[in-house]
Parts: structure tokens; C-alpha cells; sequence
């Protein structure tokens, strides 16, 4: 073959002449060419929508949705759900380091990667494990990193379960961080969830004590976790689908003032006009959830006369790894919340 690209489009099958993450179908032969490298996967994290919707297509029925995943797998050479089109990241070991490649890492090193699922090569010769309440899947398998996909080595001081939950959603507490500025009054939807609190969190911390943050749940169980971490000046119950319910629960916690940042970390659809229409006209908001909408978002915003500035959170920021990591070891409460929630030693 010719000299692999360094976007993995010498991978692509079809159609040819796309990347591997709007390809339909890539190559997952587990060769380790000489800009790649091949990975040993013990675990793959799925993208909070897309498990959503195969657990609700499965009804919940555990071999039914290993059969699916399988089946995704094998037809597509990725795991990227056909109906969300999203995918997730990968724990696993380091097995081979292309020839090309001068990186810091050598066979045997631990490593997530913080590149979608959607667009990397991948091989599950059998599934041992699902965790529905972690969004996570045990395998025994392989996996090929590009010469441009990023990746975190996992440190020593945090368990590897945790941290692989934390930079599944790493890329959006690092956007807060960047969004949200000393006063502001800010906005979580979903900030019960795994982006959610870590949002929450670093918000307070942007916001500072002159600013305020309103998070909004829908399950009430998340209620406890979210009041535990002590960072949001009021917790909203509602369904982030019917927008102006939740638009009067912020006006009333908010005391009539609209948002200066909102930030949507939702992992169901429709949830756009609930996001845009707290916030200012000349406000911010982020749509980190794979369940987003472009056209519902860009039409309900036009259809309400507003100009809030609309970001679509890739996942990606600089240095949104290590900023995530650091807010689990400054706060011993969200770091105890990730341990019950997605760690081997919480359950």
C-alpha cells in the first residue's frame, strides 16, 4: 500500500475518499503500520447516547445488546451507533508503536484515548462484561490509534475505571473552564450526570463567589450527589424537553435575570430550545451531548429572535485532560462521587 495518511484515510473502505469517522465501513485488520499504533482493549466506554439508545432498543436485555454491539462492530470495523452516529474511547495497553511514530510510549503502557470509538479501528473477539450503570463494556480485543489521535498514559494515583469515566467527558469541564468568567450566571442541564458534575464544579469555580450556578436533573435519585458537592446555588427537577416548564423554573431561581453561559450535557434528544431560551441573547451556549440537533438548535434559536453565541463541544481542547484529572485530585467530594459511580471499588 501506499504511505498510510496520517487521518487514517488509507483505512477507509467505504466510501472511499471519506475519513474513518463519516466512513460506513473501515478497515479493523489489527496490522500495526508504521504510523499507527495497535492496542490491547480491556474496555470500551461507550458515548452516554449512544449506550442509551441500545439499551433502550434492547429493552435492557444484556445479550441482546452484546449481540449488538458485535454486530456493529463486525459490519462497520468501528464502534459507531448507526442511529446516533457517535462512538466513545478505549482503555487497553499499548502492544506496538509504528516505526514512524516518536512518541513517549512503549509496548506495555496503559493508555486511554480521547478519540471517538466512531472512527477507530476495532476488533472485539469476545465481550465479558457489561456495566449499564457505567456506560462501560469488558472485551478482549484490538484497537489502531492514528498518527493524529490523541491519548492519555493513565497515572499512577487514580484507578483506571475512574479515570477512563472522567475523560470520556473530559473535553467538557475544560470548555466551562474557558466559557465561563468571574460573575457569570450559568446554566447546567443534566448536571447530575458524569459531564455534568464536573461541569458544575469547575462553573463555580469560573464563576467565582460573585456569579451563580443553577443546575437542572431530571432524575431526582442525583439530587443528593449533585447538592453533596455544594456548587450549585439552586437544583432544578425537570425535563430537559419541555422547554418552557424549564425556562419558568430558572426565571423563578433566577429572579428573572437569563443566563450568561448555558451548558447542555444531555445525553436524549429535544433538548435544544430548553438550553437556548434561558440564556441572553448575547449569551453563550454549549451543546456538549451527542443527542444534540444542529437544525434544532439553529431553527428554534432563529424562531425565538435569539443571537446566543451556539458552540458544538467536540470533545477535544487543549489540555482538557489533564484539567479533569486535576478536579477529581483538588476535591475529595467529586472524586468519592466518581469512586460510587464508576469505580470497581464503589460497587
Amino acid at each position: 500500500m501506499t504511505k498510510p495518511c496520517p487521518y487514517g484515510s488509507h483505512r477507509v473502505l467505504a466510501p472511499l475518499g471519506a475519513l474513518p469517522q463519516s466512513a460506513d465501513r473501515i478497515d479493523n485488520t489489527m496490522i500495526c503500520y508504521d504510523n499507527e499504533i495497535l492496542i490491547d482493549v480491556t474496555t470500551l466506554n461507550i458515548d452516554s447516547a449512544s449506550f442509551t439508545q441500545i439499551r433502550e432498543a434492547c429493552h435492557s436485555d444484556p445479550e441482546q445488546m452484546k449481540a449488538l454491539f458485535l454486530s456493529i462492530v463486525g459490519e462497520r470495523g468501528k464502534m459507531q451507533n448507526p442511529v446516533t452516529g457517535s462512538g466513545g474511547m478505549l482503555l487497553g495497553t499499548v502492544n506496538a508503536v509504528g516505526k514512524d511514530l516518536h512518541i513517549d510510549l512503549k509496548k506495555g503502557d496503559k493508555i486511554a484515548t480521547l478519540v471517538s470509538l466512531s472512527l477507530t479501528p476495532l476488533k472485539i473477539d469476545r465481550i465479558l462484561a457489561l456495566h449499564m450503570e457505567k456506560d462501560q463494556i469488558d472485551i478482549i480485543g484490538q484497537a489502531i490509534l492514528f498518527e493524529t489521535g490523541i491519548y492519555a498514559k493513565i497515572p499512577s494515583d487514580l484507578p483506571a475505571d475512574i479515570v477512563l469515566s472522567a475523560l470520556d467527558v473530559a473535553g467538557a469541564p475544560a470548555q466551562v473552564e474557558k466559557l465561563v468568567h468571574e460573575g457569570d450566571d450559568v446554566l447546567i442541564i443534566g448536571a447530575g450526570g458524569k459531564s455534568g458534575v464536573l461541569c458544575a464544579y469547575q462553573a463555580r469555580k469560573s464563576a467565582g463567589p460573585t456569579g451563580h450556578v443553577y443546575g437542572l436533573i431530571y432524575d431526582k435519585n442525583e439530587y443528593g450527589d449533585l447538592f453533596g458537592l455544594h456548587v450549585c446555588d439552586e437544583i432544578l427537577i425537570g425535563d430537559a424537553r419541555q422547554p418552557m416548564t424549564v425556562y419558568e423554573k430558572v426565571m423563578k431561581a433566577s429572579l428573572g435575570r437569563k443566563m450568561d453561559v448555558s451548558i447542555n450535557v444531555v445525553n436524549v434528544p429535544s433538548t435544544e430550545m430548553a438550553t437556548i431560551l434561558p440564556t441572553k441573547d448575547t449569551g453563550i451556549v454549549y451543546f456538549f451531548g451527542m443527542a444534540t440537533s444542529f437544525s434544532k438548535a439553529a431553527l428554534g434559536a432563529e424562531g425565538i429572535k435569539s443571537e446566543a453565541k451556539m458552540m458544538i463541544g467536540n470533545g477535544y481542547t487543549e489540555g482538557h485532560d489533564v484539567l479533569t484529572l486535576n478536579l477529581l485530585r483538588e476535591s475529595k467530594a467529586l472524586y468519592a462521587l466518581y469512586a460510587k459511580r464508576y469505580g470497581s471499588e464503589g460497587k
